[in-house]
C-alpha cells in the first residue's frame, strides 16, 4: 500500500469525514495537476473552464471575487485582466497574491458594502466605482439536511447577486455557484430580469458526483 494510503489508516485522530475528505484529495487528478501547475487550488481549473466556454475576462476589466480564499480564482483572473484590477474577498485570511487588493470582511454587511465601493473608486479611471464582472464560488456549511442545506445555498447567491446588481456595470458578468436537486426558480427570475442571458454550465473540474453547477449571467441591464 503506498505510504500516503498508510499514514492516512492509521491516524485515528481523524474524524470519519475529514479521511473521506482526505482520501478524495489523494485520489483528485485535478488536485495533483494544481500543484503541478502551481495553482492555489484545484477549484482554478472551474474559472479557467467557465472563462474558456464565455470568454468574458479581458484586459482591463474590473473583477470582485466573493469568497475568494484560498485565492485561485483572483490569482487567475488577475492574470488577463492585469494588476490592480482584482478585488478578493472573503472572511477567512489569504496569503497576498500579487495585484489582487484583498479585503478581509463579511460583504452582505451595510458597511461593508461602502468599504467595496469605495476600493472599486480607488482603481484608476474607474470614476463611477463600478466592476464588469462579480464571480461567487461560494457555498455554505452543509447540515446535512438536503432542504435547509438548499436554502441556504440559494440564499448566500441571492445575497451575492445583490451585491452584484449594485456594483455591475451595464453588460457586466455574474457567476455564481448553486447546486443541482433543489428550486432555483425564484433566483432565475432575478437573473433574468437583469441579465440578457443566463445559462447553467458544470465544468468537467467539478468533482465526480458533486451536484455543483455554476448560473453564467451575461449582459447585465442596469433598471431603475
Amino acid at each position: 500500500m503506498p505510504q500516503k494510503f498508510q499514514n492516512l489508516h492509521k491516524n485515528k485522530n481523524r474524524s470519519k469525514s475529514s479521511r473521506k475528505w482526505l482520501l478524495r484529495q489523494l485520489n483528485d487528478p485535478f488536485v495533483e495537476k494544481a500543484k503541478i501547475d502551481g495553482y492555489r487550488s484545484r477549484a482554478t481549473y472551474k474559472i479557467i473552464e467557465i472563462n474558456e466556454k464565455f470568454n468574458f475576462l479581458k484586459k482591463f476589466k474590473i473583477v470582485v471575487d466573493l469568497g475568494c480564499a484560498p485565492g485561485g480564482w483572483s490569482e487567475y483572473c488577475v492574470n488577463i485582466v492585469g494588476e490592480n484590477r482584482v478585488i478578493g474577498i472573503d472572511l477567512l485570511e489569504i496569503a497576498p497574491i500579487n495585484g489582487v487588493n484583498f479585503l478581509q470582511l463579511d460583504f452582505n454587511d451595510e458597511n461593508s458594502k461602502n468599504i467595496i465601493k469605495n476600493q472599486l473608486l480607488k482603481i484608476k479611471n474607474n470614476t463611477q466605482g463600478k466592476c464588469d464582472i462579480v464571480l461567487s464560488d461560494m457555498a455554505s456549511n452543509t447540515t446535512g439536511d438536503h432542504n435547509t442545506d438548499h436554502l441556504r445555498i440559494i440564499d448566500l447567491l441571492e445575497q451575492a447577486l445583490n451585491l452584484a446588481i449594485e456594483i455591475l456595470r451595464d453588460d457586466g458578468v455574474f457567476v455564481g455557484k448553486i447546486f443541482q436537486g433543489g428550486n432555483s426558480d425564484e433566483i432565475l427570475k432575478i437573473l433574468r430580469r437583469h441579465f440578457k442571458v443566463v445559462k447553467y454550465f458544470k465544468p468537467d473540474s467539478s468533482r465526480k458526483g458533486s451536484s455543483e453547477t455554476y448560473l453564467v449571467a451575461t449582459g447585465f441591464k442596469a433598471i431603475s
